[in-house]
């Protein structure tokens, strides 16, 4: 029993590290889902309750820390002398920012924007935890409007198992929104973060029904976005899994980004370029339209599925008389 024990500690101290958790002092609260960057485009995500590990042993070549939340400071922070507990000021100029919109009660029709499902693995995004994906949707009217659903395509990786049913899996999104401006994501609108988990027993045309979150569409359209926060437990509680993979090269040891199910499949049945990507770990998280211009030899791009194919549902409400 005693060397049970000790196992279980050597795991908790060198395979998950030490513990480190978000407060706001003001709201008495964790400051959930906060993005924690390593400074160098690899990073993770706290989970629901402001908590997140860090190793010394699994990353020695980080010394600080870039905290990043929404209504919250930028907070960076030396990993040699970090506290367990760390306290996150309030941005009152991101908190003074909201849209003040009531529910409309008006008749509305509704308007669909189909998704492009698929299931060719070779025509797949492969998430990590590195990038957030962004597609474009124009205001269908003048009047107002609101996103009622989105419709994500999702493929489950096929199973390398006897029986041919798609492994087990439960991975986190955060869905979030932005402005457009000159036909590039700008701004992040002043919605909160939409958490959502998705399972091997999803359906392939995943619909996240956020019509509660009163997502109103402005006048020069919207872009949707979503990130894979990570794998979850039976319960939906963030996991602490390894995001990346050291792989040794002439150079040295490089961390190799895991991939996450499920896939994401693009499509080549949109016209226009409406999907931009961008590494959120970097400090300045710009923009890259998934064009030609993205990157060199990147297969998706070569034969033409350059989009990914979410889809929408709007509810289109009457104009005033």
């Amino acid at each position: 029993m005693k060397i049970l024990l000790y196992l279980l500690l050597c795991i908790s101290a060198f395979g998950y590290g030490q513990r480190y958790e978000l407060h706001d002092p003001l709201l008495k609260e964790p400051v959930s889902y906060a993005t924690i960057s390593f400074g160098n485009g690899n990073g993770m995500f706290a989970d629901a309750n402001g908590v997140f590990y860090f190793s010394p042993k699994r990353y020695a070549d980080i010394d600080t820390l870039y905290i990043t939340a929404v209504g919250y400071k930028d907070k960076v922070v030396d990993t040699r002398t970090m506290p367990s507990a760390l306290i996150m000021e309030q941005d009152i100029a991101q908190l003074q920012e909201v849209y003040l919109t009531g529910e409309k009660r008006r008749k509305y029709k509704v308007k669909k924007i189909a998704s492009k499902v698929h299931a060719d693995y070779f025509k797949c995004w492969l998430p990590t935890v590195e990038s957030e994906i962004g597609v474009f949707f124009p205001k269908p009217s003048t009047t107002p409007v609101k996103i009622a659903s989105v419709y994500l395509p999702v493929k489950m990786e096929a199973s390398r198992s006897a029986s041919g049913k798609p492994q087990a899996f439960s991975t986190l999104f955060k869905m979030q929104f932005y402005s457009n401006v000159d036909g590039k994501p700008s701004k992040r609108l002043p919605y909160e973060d939409i958490i959502f988990r998705v399972t091997e027993k999803d359906k392939a045309n995943f619909e996240l029904d956020i019509s509660e979150y009163k997502i109103y569409v402005p006048s020069d359209g919207i872009y949707i976005s979503i990130q894979v926060l990570g794998y979850t437990d039976s319960e939906g509680n963030l996991q602490d899994t390894r995001k990346y993979h050291e792989v040794e090269t002439p150079k040295g040891f490089v961390k190799i980004s895991t991939t996450f199910r499920p896939l994401l499949p693009f499509t080549d049945k949109i016209d226009n370029f409406i999907t931009f990507t961008r590494r959120i770990f970097y400090k300045n998280r710009t923009w890259q339209r998934f064009d030609s211009n993205y990157t060199k030899g990147n297969s998706l791009i070569q034969r033409g599925f350059t989009n990914y194919g979410m889809g929408v549902k709007f509810h289109v409400y009457e104009g005033t008389k």
